[in-house]
């Protein structure tokens, strides 16, 4: 068994990547995906890789799937009906929410408030509770408990969520109230936020809690299907489910907290943009993920991904370890329109996969972005290996509209469309740098995505960032970063204190059983010791600041200075995300550890370097527009390039997952691990 293979759902393609560990080839496969059930178009991939490539089903040793599933759910509102307990009086948690409106000044008018995922209909209350340090101030009534679960189950509850004032300090209560339901109600699932998030704030943790459990009894019903149909092709690989977090987890631990899973795709794609961007000898990086109707825009650090601890689903905000993506509605498929105001639009809305772009010939009239690039030249006629033939013509006359209502000729007015949306996505490259008090030109650009690298030379010129790392299979970037994937998973408590205030031993001995909760969890995913890390992290801010971020905390130095240190070091970062500090008390408010589990990393090869002469990749000589007119570009085919080769702009490279677009006055040199860094020429 030598074989990994990476496996990403997207809403129209379903992307496999096949590593082989002994020879280092990698199988590329995009299939239609299956919205209705996502393992019936990840099956097909599979028995068409098995085909295309004679590997047997048993020499696959691991199978890491990243999956929509969870997310889906709550955007089509198709989850469990969800049955909420809480501590009596607070029934009403997630209707008040955070009493915050969206700004502008009248953006309350517009506000489309969510419904809660779990009726008040379906919400009932339990006389108990606990403070904030963890003593019962009232016992558990558990008749009243009885009767409250009783009426949720006569309600038709399909799934029941326990989430008590405080359980954070002391999960006493909840894991009761849970032996009861499953006592009254064997098969019905329960989600305990002292589980879950378990840490102070009640609305987002009885939210992440509720939505755990409206995602639940039907991703658990996907991933046993799933199994089974793998079961059913003599599949026996060991299967893991990428997290919101770029880490993984078994099937069992995703089907007991879905709610993990909510952003696994967009963790994929930044885990193999990081992977990427260290191989070429760039750990601090900007990963450029260009789709069809939208774009993600992340910030690599070290080479590894930032984790935000919050991020949302639809209006909904989810406290859960994600990587910190910033999105905007810019893609390939965005319409540019010329409103009343009679200044040139582009997106948010797209064209998707159905009509299409107007180049497609699917009956899409509409201008895009991908039709913009057609009449520049910047995207040849023939695309997925030619399986796909552009309609010129059609791209074309749907720019000519936007010509004509704005009175300019045809290619000036494509060149338009390109600017606006490049400028729109410039707007995300902003929020993950300048905004954080980082300058985007000390950070390289790894574009990927469909529509990444066509745009990424563009970005760069725009921000800054320089080299341009064009991954090898930049399409199909979230499957690789699968493959590069540990095992993850983190352990919170919450511990409110100004550091004034603190016995530094308090901390250690939290910190202690932290981590050994770290290291079971691990035990129980098959992690033994010597494949163990640990990771420390506390969140601080100032004495009752609204917000708070984490800095890590080293368990083994926690002597008298550590402290002092942790707010120096808190001082220094908030002053560089927020442009001030302030002489006030500073506050710790969660202790947590991270475990890691790491599993064996793939090892792309590397190859010698040869002669900078790339003529023999090139197939054809093509005409685009740069800079204001037409120019003779070669088309490089971008499995002939070999390492050391070296690409001088403007030229277009072709491949069957992206077309990557050097321009004038750059030049891209292929390296050891095929990526094309893209770099502008010096000035003679």
């Amino acid at each position: 068994m030598s074989s990994r293979l990476g496996i990403d759902v997207g809403g129209t393609f379903t992307d496999l990547l096949l590593f082989d560990e002994r020879s280092g080839a990698m199988r590329l496969l995009k299939t239609p995906s299956t919205p209705s059930d996502q393992s019936v178009g990840i099956l097909n991939g599979i028995q068409q890789l098995i085909e295309e490539t004679g590997v047997a089903a048993a020499d696959i040793a691991t199978l890491l799937h990243g999956t929509t599933v969870s997310t889906n759910i709550v955007l089509e509102e198709k989850g469990a009906k969800v049955g909420l307990l809480v501590t009596e009086n607070f029934e009403q948690v997630l209707h008040l929410a955070r009493s915050q409106t969206p700004g502008p000044l009248a953006g309350w008018i517009i506000m489309q408030k969510p419904d809660p995922l779990a009726d008040l209909e379906l919400t009932r209350g339990i006389r108990e509770r606990m403070n904030s340090r963890g003593d019962v101030v009232t016992p558990l009534d558990e008749a009243s408990a009885r009767k409250a679960v009783r009426e949720l189950i006569d309600l038709g509850a399909e799934a029941i969520t326990v989430s008590l004032m405080h359980s954070y300090a002391n999960p006493e209560h909840e894991k009761r109230i849970k032996a009861i339901v499953e006592e009254m109600a064997p098969e019905m699932t329960v989600s305990l936020s002292s589980e879950i998030l378990p840490e102070f704030r009640e609305y987002e943790r009885t939210l992440v809690t509720v939505m755990n459990a409206y995602v639940r009894p039907s991703m658990r019903r996907y991933l046993n299907g799933f199994e089974e149909k793998l079961h059913r092709v003599q599949f026996q690989s060991s299967v893991n489910i990428v997290r919101s977090d770029g880490g993984l987890m078994s099937v069992e631990r995703a089907s007991q907290s879905p709610v993990h899973t909510m952003m696994s795709g967009p963790a994929g794609g930044v885990s193999g943009a990081a992977f990427m961007a260290s191989l070429a000898g760039y750990p601090q990086a900007l990963g450029f993920d260009m789709g069809g109707t939208s774009t993600d825009v992340s910030l690599i650090e070290d080479g590894r991904p930032t984790i935000s601890r919050q991020t949302s689903i639809g209006y909904y905000p989810i406290k859960i370890p994600s990587v910190d993506v910033h999105s905007v509605g810019a893609g390939g498929g965005s319409i540019a329109h010329v409103p009343m105001t009679g200044a040139l639009r582009v997106g948010p809305e797209s064209a998707g996969a159905v009509p299409g772009p107007a180049c497609y010939g699917k009956g899409g009239e509409r201008p895009t972005v991908t039709d913009a690039n057609v009449v520049l030249g910047r995207l040849p006629p023939k695309l997925l290996g030619g399986k796909m033939v552009l309609d010129t013509k059609a791209a074309e006359e749907a720019v000519a509209k936007i010509a004509r209502a704005l009175s300019l000729d045809l290619h000036q007015a494509a060149q338009g469309i390109l600017d606006i949306v490049n400028e729109n996505m410039f707007g995300a490259f902003r929020l993950v740098t300048v905004q954080k008090g980082l300058d985007p030109r000390d950070f390289a650009l790894v574009p990927f995505g469909g529509a990444g690298p066509l745009h990424g030379n563009a970005m760069a010129m725009l921000a800054g960032c320089y080299p341009v790392i064009v991954p090898p299979t930049p399409g199909v970037l979230s499957a690789l970063g699968f493959l590069y994937s540990d095992v993850k998973n983190e352990f919170a408590q919450t511990f409110v204190r100004t550091i004034d205030d603190v016995d530094v031993s308090q901390i250690g001995d939290i910190l202690t059983k932290l981590g050994r909760d770290a290291r079971a969890w691990l035990r129980e995913e098959g992690i033994e010791e010597t494949r163990q890390r640990l990771n420390y992290e506390a969140d601080v801010r100032y004495f009752r600041q609204g917000y708070e971020f984490s800095l890590e905390v080293d368990p083994d130095r926690l002597g008298s200075g550590a402290l002092n240190d942790l707010a120096g070091r808190f001082g220094l970062a908030h002053e560089r995300i927020y442009g001030f500090k302030l002489d006030q008390p500073i506050e710790l408010v969660n202790l947590r550890a991270v475990g890691v589990g790491a599993v064996q990393k793939i090892s792309l090869p590397k190859f010698g370097k040869e002669g900078p002469d790339a003529a023999g990749a090139i197939v054809e000589q093509h005409r685009a527009y740069f800079e204001g007119s037409f120019t003779s570009v070669n088309i490089y085919d971008r499995a002939k390039l070999r390492a050391g080769n070296r690409i001088r702009g403007p030229a277009i490279i072709t491949q069957m997952d992206a077309t990557t677009v050097i321009h004038p006055k750059h030049t891209g040199e292929v390296d050891e691990y095929l990526s094309i860094l893209i770099r502008p020429d010096k000035a003679s």
